[in-house]
């Protein structure tokens, strides 16, 4: 039992009632009957506080089942309250793992008799992994409003925090509906191998595709369209080593890269593709070869979530001889990773050059937002002017190597960690629609 707010009133109004005492009270005996009085307030509203306490009807609690959460999002997490007879006036503290960030605790409700209520709140994981969920502290206002009564509810509960699902179930609606034809695509004619349809002529069409056969017969111009190739290969290789472990928003560095990892590899499928996935550090990790198909998807999430990063120096020549010896056939190969300048990443540029010509290589490099930031950052005094003069000149040796990648016929993209996977979806997507691999 604890007292609530009124039963504090009363107890300082005892405080007021035991100086009058003391003025109206004849006799030597008065400073004593002034403190018998209070001790006999303060005892008759503590005894109906606790009788008020014992009258509660004890409300219903539990928590909606949680499956799996999404590393780096609010991922909500649902309470259903069911009254009994009585009103209720609760304060409720959900156990969970204090590693989380939480948008509100305690949560307050109010209900009226035989009613039902669901309470929502939050929680922020930023590490994958396994968590467990303690039982619901629960805090129930008595019918006189004199007392809380508070118990536990036993319902504890193991949760894995998985990648970005939440985003992964984003893109992958997103991708539907372009392919439905619910979101208005620009296509273009006469890029791709394979057949689409024909349509008549337009003013702008080339001519090279318009087909006489098909004129001749309608009487008029019609024109072949052409989509690119379905059938291709897209081979992912995502590092994990030493620069991967960096903090950036919140999330590690190779956890922006396994969501965005995840993301294209649905895209891939979605778009027919055959999708394979490399995890390297001084080794492979991880490999899993190219497969097509939308059930690939879970099994490329089970299979790379209990990854984690390492404090280990990559090896990008090994792991682009192993996958030249895994992979024959053209693909488009994309590696995942953080780049320097050309003499720390020496290797990285090395590697990426001998794809070409036999693959498409596409180098995708997760930059710190706090480096842009500091670069344009307007300076007042020395130390700062110091920081924005090393942050402009770390972008300017990154623009360096991004350029020796280019003339290497290295494919490039570099952008925020935090914005990395819209932008590599979107520049895939490009990739497709015009045919490139």
């Amino acid at each position: 039992m604890i007292p609530a707010r009124r039963t504090y009133g009363l107890l300082l109004l005892g405080m007021a009632i035991a100086p009058l005492i003391f003025l109206i009270w004849d006799g030597q005996t008065r400073i004593a009957a002034s403190l018998l009085s209070l001790l006999i307030w303060d005892g008759l509203v503590l005894g109906v506080a606790i009788v008020d306490s014992r009258r509660v009807e004890k409300v219903r609690v539990e928590r909606s089942t949680l499956s799996r959460l999404s590393i780096g999002r609010d991922n909500v997490v649902s309470l259903a309250i069911e009254s009994g007879m009585q009103a209720a006036d609760l304060q409720i503290s959900d156990g969970y793992p204090l590693e989380f960030g939480v948008s509100m605790m305690p949560l307050a409700a109010q209900l009226s008799s035989q009613s039902r209520q669901d309470v929502m709140y939050t929680v922020h994981p930023t590490r994958r992994g396994e968590y467990h969920w303690k039982g619901i502290q629960v805090r129930q206002l008595s019918p006189w409003r004199l007392a809380w009564h508070t118990w536990k509810v036993p319902q504890t509960q193991t949760v894995a925090v998985y990648p970005d699902l939440i985003g992964l179930r984003s893109l992958s609606i997103r991708l539907t509906l372009q392919s439905s034809g619910s979101i208005k695509r620009a296509r273009r004619l006469g890029i791709g191998t394979e057949f689409a349809e024909l349509r008549e002529y337009g003013v702008g069409d080339d001519l090279r595709f318009i087909d006489w056969k098909a004129t001749a017969r309608r009487g008029q111009p019609l024109v072949r369209v052409l989509e690119p190739e379905q059938e291709q290969t897209l081979i992912i290789l995502l590092d994990r080593g030493r620069l991967m472990t960096a903090q950036i928003k919140g999330l590690s560095r190779f956890d922006w890269g396994l969501n965005a990892t995840l993301s294209l590899a649905l895209a891939g499928l979605s778009r027919g593709d055959r999708v394979g996935v490399g995890v390297f550090d001084r080794q492979i990790h991880t490999w899993i070869p190219p497969e097509r198909g939308q059930t690939h998807l879970p099994r490329l999430i089970e299979r790379l979530t209990p990854i984690q990063p390492a404090i280990l120096e990559p090896d990008y020549l090994g792991a682009v001889t192993t996958l030249v010896n895994q992979q024959s056939r053209r693909a488009l190969v994309v590696l995942i990773t953080d780049i320097v300048d050309t003499t720390a990443s020496a290797e990285l540029l090395a590697a990426m050059g001998r794809l070409t010509p036999r693959y498409l290589p596409f180098c995708v490099t997760l930059r710190d937002p706090q480096v842009d930031a500091q670069a344009h950052k307007i300076t007042e005094d020395l130390p700062s002017s110091y920081a924005r003069a090393v942050a402009l000149d770390l972008l300017a040796q990154r623009q360096i190597a991004f350029a020796e990648l280019k003339q290497k016929g290295v494919l490039v993209l570099d952008a925020p960690a935090n914005q990395i996977t819209e932008q590599l979806i979107d520049r895939y997507l490009q990739l497709k629609a015009k045919n490139q691999l």
